[in-house]
């Protein structure tokens, strides 16, 4: 088919649910998409954060073939061996001791509120199930997951919403005990607020959260989703400030292109969910987890090391262009943030860029770089290029 008709065929069929540009993709090498009909775009979204090794990785491709051959599925009322050696792969590369599968980062943040609220239930008993999320915040789509975003814009059309859900400013413990009380059991953050703007927490202020949880028995909930997997230049963001969390959720980069996403648990969580309390069909399907081992494989200690070494270099080169629509960057790793100058809209910027061959992300008013953490210099290098050809005075 070619890109008109793809585009046709889409609006006949599929819900209208997303604000899609006009752009079909067919096929990929590296850090590069290709139209049906050959259009070449250099790829700084990685399909908001997932196809981490990049298109092609043949590698990758040979553990999804191979695992594909030998078994597709499994119920999880019996073993497979890819599930389990890639959970204990994530434990031991983080500290964390136990892994839930699951297949999407909303999924995987209802479980860790689920295991959160059965914490305090089993130790407290009832009344004590309120978490407390930052404002700015966004952990998915579901009912639930909405209300735990810190975003009023996204409290909307769905009501009822799943209650117990307070919110405090990001990087003001002040404002963080003004919304603790006896029936809260748990602090849900991300590291690095992906669709709020892309704006990392400071450390001493992650510290003495967590100071204050261990204080209270609360629990320490990191929402890994879009920071975890290698992004910010670390296996996972909490390991980059230093914290061990009660639980952590993750999703993205996890297989490197199919749906699989989780949640790792400490020692203390460990035994929190039993049989019959949480369960998905599809999570720890072994073509997935197959995927998964291949990503683990790829994303070594000097693999991260070089992730980090792009990231400053793509800063940097983004920063010396002195575009007028752009302000500083900021981010961690190949997770770059970018203000955007009065006067201009960050979605004018993407569709510009995306009409001359780049391919980027918004991210509340400005723009989101998340390129595949196995891009090239080469590639930044063009993509730095066709900012400047399109946005340059």
């Amino acid at each position: 088919m070619d890109s008109k008709t793809i585009m046709d065929l889409t609006g006949q069929y599929i819900l209208n649910t997303y604000g899609r540009f006009p752009v079909a993709i067919d096929h990929g090498q590296g850090a590069r998409l290709y139209s049906p009909e050959g259009r070449e775009y250099i790829d700084f979204t990685s399909g908001i954060g997932v196809s981490c090794l990049g298109y092609g990785n043949a590698d990758w491709i040979q553990a999804i073939s191979a695992q594909a051959a030998k078994l597709g599925h499994a119920s999880n009322l019996f073993y497979t061996e890819p599930a389990a050696r890639l959970a204990q792969i994530l434990c031991e590369r983080t500290g964390m001791s136990g892994v839930f599968f699951a297949n999407g980062g909303g999924e995987a943040n209802e479980g860790m509120i689920k295991l959160a609220r059965k914490y305090s239930f089993d130790k407290y008993g009832a009344g004590r199930a309120t978490i407390i999320t930052l404002e700015n915040s966004f952990h998915g789509r579901t009912i639930t997951t909405l209300k735990a975003t810190g975003q009023e814009v996204f409290h909307n059309y769905f009501f009822p919403f799943t209650e117990g859900f307070r919110y405090a400013k990001a990087n003001d413990l002040a404002s963080l005990e003004a919304q603790s009380g006896d029936d809260v059991c748990a602090v849900m953050v991300e590291l690095v607020q992906g669709e709020g703007g892309v704006l990392p927490l400071d450390p001493d202020y992650v510290q003495a959260v967590v100071k204050l949880c261990r204080e209270r028995d609360w629990l320490v909930l990191v929402d890994e989703v879009q920071t975890g997997v290698g992004r910010t230049g670390s296996l996972f963001a909490f390991q980059h400030y230093g914290i061990l969390p009660d639980v952590c959720s993750f999703a993205k980069g996890i297989a490197g292109g199919l749906p699989m996403s989780g949640i790792m648990t400490n020692e203390k969580c460990r035994g929190v969910f039993t049989p019959g309390t949480h369960a998905t069909t599809f999570g720890a399907n072994p073509v997935c987890a197959a995927a998964g081992l291949a990503v683990q494989e790829a994303l070594s200690d000097e693999f991260l090391q070089q992730v980090q070494e792009k990231g400053a270099y793509l800063r940097e080169q983004i920063e010396a262009l002195n575009l007028p629509c752009f302000g500083q960057t900021r981010g961690l790793g190949l997770m770059v943030g970018i203000t955007v100058q009065e006067g201009w809209t960050n979605k004018d910027i993407a569709a510009r860029l995306i009409e001359n061959g780049l391919l980027v992300l918004t991210a509340g008013p400005g723009m989101r770089l998340l390129p595949p953490l196995a891009i090239t210099k080469e590639e930044m290098d063009q993509g730095v290029a066709i900012m400047k050809k399109t946005l340059g005075a």
